[in-house]
């Protein structure tokens, strides 16, 4: 057991296809410019091999005003077309820092209408408290807890695992 009092969690034991997984009672926070971006107590995770979990927020638990369409996406061969969001809060703006799956494929439906955000391009993202460690990388958004145990993909000289 963790700190937290949650059991240790190794990458290596999530499946491929990712899996989506409720983290019941949780208390996810994500922080920019001095502003709550989003908290929620119902939150679900996406568990796929090699990769710490990413959170998914309810919109209902996000200040969506402060979100704006990035014009970016990108297309998952699980999830399918995802659409990115930049954050801005007064002068700031954190480019592509947030994406959801507006019209998520079959198996990933409980992602609609849900926001997940990149902790790495954001001030600060916790769990229940403990500020996460962002997962190497330009293009995954996993958050690494003291519970999360790799090692994770993402990082130099791991993009062929």
């Amino acid at each position: 057991m963790t700190q937290a009092g949650h059991a240790a969690e190794s990458v290596w034991d999530y499946p491929r296809p990712p899996a989506v997984r409720a983290a019941p009672g949780r208390l996810v926070e994500v922080w920019f410019g001095g502003r709550l971006v989003a908290a929620t107590r119902h939150a679900v995770r996406v568990l796929e091999t090699s990769h710490p979990p990413v959170y998914y927020l309810p919109a209902a638990d996000v200040a969506t005003e402060l979100l704006t369409p990035a014009g970016a996406g990108s297309h998952c061969e699980w999830k399918g077309q995802a659409r990115y969001w930049d954050v801005v809060v007064g002068s700031r703006r954190a480019a592509e820092s947030a994406w959801s799956y507006p019209e998520p494929l079959p198996g990933y439906r409980e992602i609609r209408e849900m926001f997940a955000f990149y902790p790495g391009r954001v001030d600060r993202c916790t769990v229940d408290g403990e500020t996460v460690r962002a997962q190497e990388g330009d293009f995954y958004g996993g958050w690494i807890t003291a519970e999360i145990t790799g090692p994770f993909k993402g990082g130099p000289g791991t993009s062929t695992w």
